[in-house]
């Protein structure tokens, strides 16, 4: 073989294991990027599964954040967050725990209203309200804390009872949060007279008293309560019975009058008053 075809041989080769090494290039560097994107990738989804996952831990319309406790006009503040309907006097008191989402909540408030109030406007009753948020934390949204909010700042101005049987006359179905619409808040305060002002709507949409009503939850959280309504009176449970008598509007004006008896009706008005 003459040396001319052995250099021509070789020459090929080489450059044959050059083209091997120059492919061999290439393709790790497509894998290096095929391997860089699907990183990116994964990265991208992380990140948003992350925006999604704290988003869908947040209440709409509401804001997390602890901010100062302001109490509504009339309240005590020390204790626990409540507020009063009813003589300060009156010989009796009720305490009922409640949420504004709570069916059977309403169940009792539309059942026992007329009967409550005949006892509160005769000086034999006065009423303890603890609000909760109760359905929120089980349903999701944030009705619980915007309408109790709202009835706070129906309390600021002494309106508190007539808006808090107004939402309870319109409460939505549990599993919707109409509640936690501040707007529908502000249209059933226009049942209740000379409660739309600019002042209740700015209370309203501030959510001025929401720390004051988380405050009103977590003592409910901590009083080991079965659920809401929890009713008292005078500290024994009533509802739905007191021993082995069940709860009706008879049995609550006897348990009150036997309670009450030999002691005088309160005539002491709650504060604020409401507002002509």
């Amino acid at each position: 073989m003459s040396d001319k075809n052995r250099d021509g041989k070789r020459t090929a080769r080489e450059r044959l294991v050059q083209e091997r090494e120059a492919q061999k290039a290439r393709d790790k560097r497509r894998r290096t990027l095929i391997v860089s994107a699907a990183v990116v990738g994964v990265l991208g989804l992380a990140a948003v599964i992350g925006v999604l996952a704290a988003n869908s831990g947040s209440d709409p319309g509401s804001d997390d954040s602890a901010g100062p406790v302001v109490a509504p006009e009339g309240t005590d503040t020390k204790g626990d967050p409540k507020i009063l309907v009813g003589a300060q006097d009156a010989p009796s008191t009720l305490t009922v725990w409640e949420d504004f989402r709570c069916p059977a909540c309403a169940q009792f408030e539309n059942a026992f209203r007329d009967t409550i109030h005949e006892l509160e406007a005769s000086g034999q009753l006065k009423t303890e309200y603890h609000l909760a948020t109760l359905i929120d934390r089980n349903m999701g949204g944030a009705g619980s804390l915007r309408a109790a909010n709202a009835a706070a700042c129906a309390q600021d101005v002494g309106k508190f009872a007539p808006y808090h049987d107004v939402l309870y006359q319109n409460q939505p179905p549990e599993v919707d949060d109409a509640f936690g619409r501040n707007s529908r808040l502000i249209e059933l305060a226009g049942k209740v007279d000379g409660l739309t002002t600019e002042t209740f709507k700015q209370c309203v949409n501030d959510g001025t008293h929401d720390s004051w009503v988380r405050k009103a939850n977590e003592a409910f959280e901590k009083g080991d309560f079965k659920g809401t309504p929890t009713v008292m009176l005078n500290g024994e449970s009533v509802f739905p019975k007191k021993g082995n008598e069940q709860i009706t509007q008879e049995n609550l004006k006897k348990w009150v009058a036997e309670a009450n008896k030999g002691k005088k009706a309160g005539t002491a008005t709650a504060t604020p008053a409401a507002t002509p």
